[in-house]
């Protein structure tokens, strides 16, 4: 019985540690559809990035990390919707997750972004948004609220969040 009670509360231990490691917050809060999306400031490839300076646009908040392969292939598509949508009020915000900035603007200058980059070295943000992965990608709507939230990157994933894109802007 106490051997029980001593691998429960182990398991209970390890469960907790895990959940924390993915990037759970301590209240084990993860954004979902509807949720009203937690502000940040962090540093920014351009000056300070303010995700409520954002308020009016249909957001994409990207996720990444300069060692993470699915991240080096939505880069481009996120550059692409930014083009292709900016006049109609939609903004990419990719958040890097590289504990050394060095790594990400090394990254950067490989796989250009023509959209806004801010960086968070002390993962602070993941841990806030209940990001599990990378990347993972959140598609804001105009007044705060989350759309959608989407893990990984694949190119069969592009038509699928781009039609949700549209669906945001309200279908322009």
């Amino acid at each position: 019985m106490n051997m029980m009670r001593f691998n429960m509360k182990t398991f209970r231990t390890l469960a907790i540690g895990c959940a924390l490691f993915f990037g759970l917050s301590a209240s084990g809060h993860a954004f979902e559809k509807g949720d009203k999306i937690a502000d940040f400031t962090l540093p920014g490839k351009a000056g300070t990035v303010k995700l409520s300076d954002m308020a009016g646009s249909v957001i994409y908040l990207d996720f990444w990390a300069s060692w993470c392969g699915p991240c080096r292939q939505s880069f481009p598509w996120m550059n692409q919707m930014q083009a292709k949508y900016k006049a109609k009020g939609f903004q990419v915000l990719a958040v890097n997750l590289d504990t050394k900035t060095d790594d990400a603007i090394k990254f950067l200058a490989q796989v250009p972004a023509n959209f806004t980059v801010a960086f968070d070295p002390k993962g602070q943000t993941p841990r806030v948004y209940g990001v599990k992965g990378m990347p993972t990608s959140f598609l804001i709507d105009r007044n705060g609220k989350v759309l959608l939230q989407h893990a990984g990157f694949r190119p069969a994933d592009e038509e699928e969040l781009e039609r949700q894109i549209q669906a945001a802007l309200g279908g322009k």
